[in-house]
Parts: structure tokens; C-alpha cells; sequence
């Protein structure tokens, strides 16, 4: 080997070294900054949970259920007698009174056929005077036997069919008094009547009824809804441990609310409930009773109904944005004193404002996680940051907090 072949083997050599060392000292400087890491991630920081605990009021709990409004009474008017409609007296939709007159049909050819009757009652009566008359000559005649006995018969058979067809006479009378009476249609009671169906001079009662309006009672009005067996029995637990029963559902609250309106603003109470529940749907029909002496409500209108069944003393609330939701139902994540988080199931019940009542495992004096979301989870260790609920509430009413979950 020369010179110059030594020389180059050398600086190949050389080079090899160079490229080891170097690669296992960023080897080396790469586990360095590893093990600094895992020693840096520790001994850091524990997370903050800002928590704060639940507050304590008086709350109602309610039955919710759905239903529809329905006329306390609906009346269609209708001609009874056939005739020309002779007069209209009432505007659409205006409201009337009972016993005012909204439709006349022509009652000349009635009123002669109560004449006509009240004469035929009056040739009846004198018919059955003259075989009174005839019946106690032949009487008279008989105890001296002037006359026999067949013309005794004879004048009590005559003062009989007189009697007969005087009481036939007063019933074609009345039947007359009648028709006469229906030429007029009134209404039954105070209510709104809808649009005429017939106009004046038109032919009505003819083959049969006709329709001539509908008269609406809107106040007070009903509303028609269906409570499932189950909360009917609580519903019955509930007034047997106020002392009340069947005989005072009346005194059972109802609340009411449109599609519309903001909570419940009509107050009535319970009215009516079935005696049996439909085996079909386990359902129980009920009706409530309410004032509506405004009209805001009208038949056919879909309702929301609430009805108070129970008052809790000391009834926990706690922000929305505290309550999480799993695969096992709603939570609360509270730290306890060692600082370590636990998850709690809980039930969700009333709304109170911006707050939301649960019930499950807590206590008023639990320290509980105000957002569910915040990263936070159960067996871990956290340090507590403690705060109030007022700054949650503003919080929430500036439309920073979490969403209200749905209540159960």
C-alpha cells in the first residue's frame, strides 16, 4: 500500500467516528430532553376546577302534560219549522244574551194555526158541557124510570168521546203554541254566534233541520287533556296526603299556557276525571274549568298544562352548565375534601330561574364543578377554585354559560 492509499483509508475512518459520535450524541440529547419532559409533566401544576356549591330553596314540583281548549257549551240553531227566514237579528260574531231573539221565521201561518186550535178547544168544551148536560138528565130520568137504561149509556158514551176530543183539542193546541214558539230561535245562553248559514226571504225547515248559526259559551271554557295512569296515582297520593278527595277535584290547580305565551298565565282548577283509564293507551281522561272572561283563549287551541303536585323544602339548584350527560344518564362532578373529583348521578326536576333543581347523592354542602365541559373528569385531583353562584347567574344571562340541558 502506498502513501496515498494509507492516507485515504484514514480520512474514511475518521469519518466513520465522526458520524457515530455525532448520532449518539443527538441520541443522547434527545433522552435528556425526554426525561426533562416526564420530569417536567410530574411536577407540574395540578388543573383548576372552579367549583361552587348548590343552593337551597322551596321549590313545586309539577305534572306537564298537553291538551286542547274546548267550548264549555257549542250549540248549533237550527229551524225546527219550515218557513221564510223573515228577519236575522243578531251581527256575526257578535256575543248575545239568553233568551235574546237571533232568527224569525214568518209566523203568520202559525199563529192562524193556533187560532184555529184554540177555537177547536173551545167547540170541544162546548160539546162535552151539552153531553154533561144530556148525561145527568138521563140520570135524573133513570131514578124515576122515565127513561132505560141504554140512553144512560148511550149519554155517558157521548159525554166521554166529548171529553176525549177536548183533551185532543188542547194537545193540538199546545203542539200549535209550540210551532208558533219555534218561529222564533233564540239563544240558550250568553255566548259569541257565528255566521249566519241562511239568509232572509231563504225557504228553511223543509225535509229537515236547518242549520242557521252555532252559539260558542267561551267563558268560562274547558280544557280537555289526558294524564297517564302513572301520573294520575301520584296525583292521588298527592291529595289523599292533603286530605282531599274525589269530591274535591276542584280545589286541584291547573295552570295553562299557549304556544305563545311565557310560562302559565291562566289559572283554572281540575274539573273532571274519568272513572276508568283506556286499557289501549293507559291514559285517563281529564278536563280543567277557567275564567276567560278576556276571550284570549278559543276553542281548538293547543295548551301547555302544568299541575303542582309536590313542595319540596330544601330543593337543590345548581347552574346548567354543571350538569354533564353520559352513557349512564346526568352527572354532576363534585371535589371532595381530599381533592379528587367524583361524578354524581343526579335527576333532573324544575327550572328556578336560571338555575336547574336536581335530585340524586349531593348535599348542599358538596362542592360542585361549575362546568361540566371544562376538561375536568372523575378520579382525578384538582386544586379547587371557589366561587358564588351570582357571577354564574350573570354569566348565564349574558349568554356565556353552557346551555340548560333538558329537564328529565
Amino acid at each position: 500500500m502506498n502513501k496515498m492509499q494509507i492516507y485515504r483509508h484514514h480520512r474514511r475512518t475518521r469519518s466513520r467516528l465522526a458520524v457515530s459520535l455525532g448520532l449518539a450524541l443527538t441520541a443522547a440529547l434527545l433522552t435528556a430532553c425526554d426525561d426533562h419532559g416526564s420530569e417536567s409533566g410530574q411536577s407540574g401544576t395540578l388543573k383548576t376546577a372552579v367549583v361552587v356549591q348548590p343552593k337551597t330553596a322551596t321549590m313545586t314540583r309539577y305534572l306537564y302534560e298537553t291538551g286542547t281548549t274546548k267550548a264549555l257549551n257549542s250549540v248549533e240553531l237550527v229551524a225546527r219549522v219550515s218557513g221564510t227566514l223573515k228577519s236575522i237579528d243578531y251581527e256575526d260574531g257578535s256575543g248575545v244574551k239568553a233568551g235574546q231573539r237571533l232568527f224569525l221565521i214568518e209566523p203568520d201561518q202559525y199563529q192562524a194555526q193556533l187560532q184555529q186550535a184554540e177555537a177547536s178547544v173551545e167547540q170541544a168544551q162546548a160539546t162535552l158541557d151539552n153531553a154533561q148536560r144530556q148525561l145527568d138528565r138521563q140520570d135524573q130520568l133513570a131514578r124515576t124510570s122515565v127513561t132505560t137504561e141504554a140512553n144512560v149509556d148511550n149519554a155517558r158514551a157521548s159525554r166521554d168521546t166529548a171529553k176525549a176530543q177536548l183533551d185532543a183539542a188542547k194537545a193540538s193546541l199546545a203542539e200549535a203554541r209550540l210551532n208558533l214558539g219555534y218561529t222564533m230561535v233564540s239563544a240558550p245562553f250568553d255566548g259569541i254566534v257565528t255566521e249566519h248559514q241562511a239568509d232572509v226571504g231563504a225557504l228553511v225547515g223543509t225535509g229537515s233541520a236547518t242549520t242557521l248559526a252555532t252559539i260558542v259559551q267561551l267563558d268560562p271554557i274547558h280544557v280537555s287533556f289526558s294524564i297517564s295512569d302513572t301520573d294520575m296515582l301520584k296525583l292521588r297520593e298527592q291529595m289523599r296526603e292533603r286530605g282531599l278527595t274525589r269530591k274535591d277535584l276542584g280545589t286541584v290547580p291547573v295552570e295553562i299556557g299557549t304556544q305563545v305565551d311565557e310560562g302559565y298565565p291562566y289559572q283554572g282548577k281540575l274539573d273532571y276525571a274519568s272513572p276508568q283509564t283506556a286499557s289501549d293507551t293507559g291514559t285517563l281522561a281529564a278536563r280543567a274549568v277557567l275564567d276567560n272572561r278576556d276571550r284570549a283563549l278559543l276553542p281548538g287551541l293547543f295548551v301547555r298544562i302544568r299541575i303542582p303536585i309536590e313542595l319540596t323544602e330544601n330543593a337543590l339548584l345548581v347552574p346548567p352548565s354543571s350538569i354533564g350527560t353520559d352513557q349512564e344518564g346526568r352527572f354532576v362532578l363534585v371535589v371532595n375534601s381530599s381533592g379528587v373529583v367524583e361524578r354524581r348521578s343526579v335527576l333532573l326536576l324544575e327550572r328556578n330561574g336560571d338555575l336547574q333543581q336536581i335530585e340524586g347523592s349531593l348535599s348542599a354542602g358538596d362542592w360542585v364543578v361549575t362546568n361540566a365541559l371544562s376538561g375536568v373528569r372523575a378520579g382525578e385531583v384538582v386544586r379547587k377554585q371557589q366561587t358564588s353562584l351570582q357571577p354564574i347567574q350573570n354569566e348565564i344571562e349574558q349568554g356565556q354559560g353552557a346551555s340548560a340541558p333538558a329537564t328529565d
